[in-house]
């Protein structure tokens, strides 16, 4: 098993269960993006990819917040060349959270704004304390959404309601957020922790492969004709039906007992 591997401003530790924790770890600037935090949560998304005793992904904050958005004291220039900015920082994080393929899960102990919104919604699940607070926070200050919020937010609740949340800059709790469908759990702050790591152990024993494989097909569907779908689908299960974890799926099916997926 892989010990934990040392950063300066993120903790990452694979556990004994195959769940890879992430946190980012500014606590005193409510764990805020710069730079080099940024260019750290790529390098734990990519160790994880390529760990196969890594099953499942979990990104928290430490201290109080999930993530309070860009630092913009830390990288005064990021404000002069918003694009570049973007481009050279956010978009590698974002796409090697996106190619992680293996489930991702955001643990929102608190205050989740801007960019920090948007990284919880690039999770495939979302928990979230009661006293968690959902800020889109860019057009506070005349921006638009970035870090993928125009599209993930739109594809959790719908144009209305994501045009809404934008549009006014309207804030969300932890119980909004679940009502509104953009969390799938949502529990008391002592709860957080143990509700967190029994939905990741949930999801630690699902068949990588045919989830990986899910996963994408969901992602490109909104983009798709009906034919198209059907061509993806018919790929996808000819690969995962040839697969071991295929043949340990109908063998555990007929012994009665639970399968021992291998992603393989």
């Amino acid at each position: 098993m892989e010990q934990a591997t040392r950063f300066q401003n993120i903790l990452y530790e694979v556990k004994p269960d195959g769940v890879a924790w992430v946190t980012l770890n500014r606590p005193d600037a409510l764990n805020s993006f710069t730079g080099d935090l940024l260019a750290e949560l790529a390098a734990a998304f990519h160790q994880a990819r390529q760990n196969e005793e890594v099953r499942v992904v979990v990104i928290t904050g430490a201290g109080r917040a999930f993530c309070a958005g860009q630092d913009l004291r830390a990288n005064p220039d990021a404000i002069n060349d918003l694009k570049t900015w973007l481009k050279t920082t956010y978009r590698p994080m974002l796409m090697a959270l996106q190619d992680l393929a293996k489930p991702t899960v955001a643990m929102v102990n608190g205050v989740a704004a801007g960019a920090g919104f948007s990284l919880a919604l690039a999770c495939d699940f979302r928990v979230a304390s009661a006293k968690a607070r959902f800020v889109p926070a860019f057009g506070k200050i005349a921006l638009v959404p970035d870090s993928g919020m125009s599209i993930n937010l739109p594809r959790l609740i719908g144009y209305g309601r994501a045009l809404e949340l934008l549009g006014l800059s309207r804030d969300l709790t932890g119980e909004e957020a679940f009502a509104w469908g953009l969390v799938n759990r949502v529990c008391p702050p002592d709860e957080l922790v143990d509700k967190t790591t029994e939905l990741a152990g949930q999801l630690a024993q699902v068949a990588p492969l045919a989830f990986s494989h899910t996963k994408d097909l969901l992602q490109r569907a909104p983009l798709l004709t009906l034919n198209e779908a059907l061509a993806l689908e018919e790929a996808a299960q000819g690969r995962v039906g040839s697969s071991a974890d295929f043949r340990e799926g109908l063998a555990a099916f007929e012994e009665k007992r639970p399968p021992r997926f291998s992603g393989k």
